[in-house]
């Protein structure tokens, strides 16, 4: 592959920095592709007129911000990479896990995110999404009802349950945003199933959320979004009373 005429030559000092920044530039404007083979390290030390150490400190920057993958062998080389959901994802969700949020923090902002989805989930998804959502609600409570319930299954399906909604708002944006939220229980959720006090009627808030959602009524579903949030401050609050 002939490389891009966008590529200049860089000075000395912070070289790998703004060879990256160049590649990275074609790779956003689409003037590299997916699948797209990178010139050899050669040929891009010859365009910016540096270092075969220069040219391989940017590509591992690149690789590190999962915009090239490297391969070794004949036809190996570096490739520009699809970056993909669960890889920013789950970067956001590590990012929020190691610099301890505040819950408070999490939970006002899933409350008004929440709101917002339920409100575009109403007005865009279809009938047959809304009652998927409605069933997958009701499993959710018939699970949680168990005496022994499984919490590793129990976590899946709120996840999905909470992605589902968001997909319903046909803003990508949304779905993007809750997965990385739902990884991990970071929307602290966890602390209401594990709760035996407050598992029944947390579960019949989903249910009742779905239903009120499919019925095409945001001001009852609204109604239900706020009292799941008030159950989980008042859970949070319970358990570190009793810490």
């Amino acid at each position: 592959m002939n490389a891009p005429p966008i590529f200049s030559p860089v000075r000395s000092g912070r070289a790998a920095e703004h060879v990256a920044l160049q590649i990275e530039a074609a790779i956003i404007s689409g003037q590299l592709q997916p699948k797209d083979r990178l010139p050899s390290e050669r040929t891009l030390q010859t365009q910016f007129l540096t270092s075969r150490g220069v040219i391989r400190e940017a590509m591992s920057t690149l690789k590190q911000k999962g915009l090239v993958a490297i391969r070794k062998g004949a036809k190996g080389g570096a490739f520009v990479k699809q970056v993909e959901v669960p890889n920013v994802s789950e970067s956001l969700s590590l990012f929020l896990r190691q610099h301890h949020i505040d819950p408070e923090h999490i939970i006002e902002f899933r409350e008004h995110t929440d709101r917002a989805i339920t409100i575009m989930a109403i007005a865009r998804a279809g009938e047959d999404e809304k009652q998927e959502l409605v069933k997958a609600a009701v499993s959710l409570k018939s699970m949680l009802a168990e005496p022994d319930p499984d919490m590793a299954e129990i976590g899946e399906l709120d996840r999905k349950l909470n992605i589902r909604l968001a997909r319903m708002t046909r803003n990508p944006i949304f779905e993007w945003i809750m997965s990385a939220l739902q990884q991990g229980f970071s929307s602290h959720d966890y602390a209401l199933y594990e709760n035996l006090r407050y598992r029944e009627r947390i579960a019949a808030n989903w249910s009742d959320t779905a239903r009120e959602i499919a019925a095409n009524e945001p001001l009852k579903a609204l109604f239900f979004i706020s009292n799941h949030y008030f159950l989980l401050r008042r859970c949070i609050a319970s358990k570190k009373v009793g810490q």
